[in-house]
């Protein structure tokens, strides 16, 4: 069931303004057919901002306020839930939808509110001459197809001339994304791609399956969300595919993706921006603030799952935002546009990470108006069914540029001409 804290249901009931100095609505969805990756995120994403009211006294002597609104990964409710909350002070959306990013793109920079979507949404937002106030770092969709044929060139020898990539993909703006960076990287390397949709909400997939077995291609990739990650792992399974030739991208990469095919799944692999596991001192500063004082946003037993540590690292990143706003403005209690100048400006460093006992989660990078994207890395992860446990088989690594730039430019470039939008920076 979605959780509030009690002072935001007071606040909502009598429609007065969140009594808080920071606030940050979470668009959650802990229902429907995607509420098994909505739902550790969003634990994680409010669990972290609870530790630092609990331990540190909020951000710079201000408290935090999450707000979850209930979106169902529907993007009609998520455009309603940004018109309800946006007015309650809030510093930044994190929508966890690309549908509803696409949407909120230009009502979020018309409102002079942020919008961060680390490893989702629009990926040409990454141009920040362009998306003033659209953030992906570290990483977006066209970092993770080449991170992902990056692997399949390391397992080959740095050939793919000859080889067969299907890309089974969700049939909406999300997994489509990918499309044009794997036609790009198809014809640089040689390989044959394939792309195969799969609708809404993917509990159906015996066709693509069966197109897969029949036509053999040497490896899947797969951009799924929900429940539509289990089926097609399970359907993998029962055609035999070899697992460790599948590989998913970071939505793709939840334990609830491969638990329910049990070992069958072992050798499944997914892209990753951040560290898996739970080794981390962060997390045992959560379970005791927040999980054993009875302050978790769910039942605290996702910590350390894969979704739930992203839930986590975009927390922490969006702390260190307002920590930079408030160095730059000289004030503890900032605004939406102060938000976003710190989110520009923000530099997030290894000694830093170490500090939030956070050292080696993510990578270090800094944010500039031309980059609103960060470094473009990251690294595979592949799960042990026997162990029930993700471990990264790589290095993180860096992203082929010399492709997937020209298609920021371009994607940016014709966005910013349909809106009338005079590139630059102040």
């Amino acid at each position: 069931m979605k959780k509030i804290a009690a002072a935001s249901v007071a606040a909502l009931m009598v429609g007065t303004p969140v009594l808080a100095d920071l606030v940050f609505p979470s668009l959650s969805y802990r229902t429907g057919p995607y509420a098994a990756g909505g739902i550790p995120y969003a634990d994680g994403y409010s669990d972290y901002f609870t530790l630092l009211n609990e331990r540190d006294g909020g951000i710079g002597g201000a408290a935090i306020q999450v707000i979850e609104c209930e979106t169902g990964y529907n993007t009609e409710k998520g455009v309603e839930c940004y018109e309800s909350t946006k007015g309650q002070g809030a510093l930044v959306y994190n929508p966890l939808s690309t549908g509803i990013t696409y949407q909120l793109i230009p009502k979020a920079t018309a409102d002079n509110i942020p919008l961060y979507t680390p490893g989702y949404g629009r990926t040409s937002a990454a141009n920040g001459k362009v998306f003033s106030h659209v953030f992906n770092f570290p990483a977006n969709y066209w970092n993770a197809a080449s991170l992902a044929v990056n692997h399949l060139l390391a397992e080959n020898g740095g050939d793919l001339n000859g080889k067969s990539v299907a890309l089974v993909y969700h049939n909406s703006a999300y997994g489509k994304e990918p499309i044009r960076t794997l036609e790009g990287l198809a014809e640089k390397h040689g390989f044959k791609l394939t792309a195969i949709p799969v609708d809404h909400p993917g509990q159906e997939q015996k066709s693509q399956w069966l197109q897969i077995r029949r036509e053999k291609p040497d490896y899947v990739l797969m951009w799924g969300w929900g429940v539509m990650n289990q089926v097609a792992i399970q359907e993998a399974a029962n055609i035999r595919f070899p697992m460790e030739n599948f590989v998913g991208v970071w939505w793709s990469g939840g334990d609830h993706d491969v638990a329910p095919a049990g070992e069958s799944a072992t050798g499944y692999k997914a892209v990753t921006f951040h560290a898996v596991g739970s080794d981390f001192p962060v997390f045992d500063d959560i379970q005791k603030h927040v999980v054993e004082t009875g302050k978790a946003a769910g039942a605290g037993d996702n910590i350390g799952k894969a979704i739930y540590n992203r839930g986590v690292y975009a927390a922490m990143l969006m702390a260190e935002a307002v920590s930079k706003a408030q160095e730059i403005h000289g004030t503890p209690d900032i605004t939406a546009a102060m938000m976003r100048d710190g989110m520009e400006a923000l530099e997030i460093t290894d000694a830093r990470m170490a500090e939030l006992g956070m050292g080696g989660f993510g990578p270090a990078f800094s944010v500039s108006c031309e980059n609103h994207g960060g470094p473009g890395t990251g690294a595979i992860q592949q799960w042990d069914g026997a162990a029930g446990t993700w471990s990264l088989i790589s290095e993180f690594g860096g992203s082929d540029m010399d492709v997937i730039q020209p298609l920021i430019d371009a994607d940016s470039a014709a966005y910013a001409a349909e809106n009338n939008i005079e590139a630059g920076c102040n």
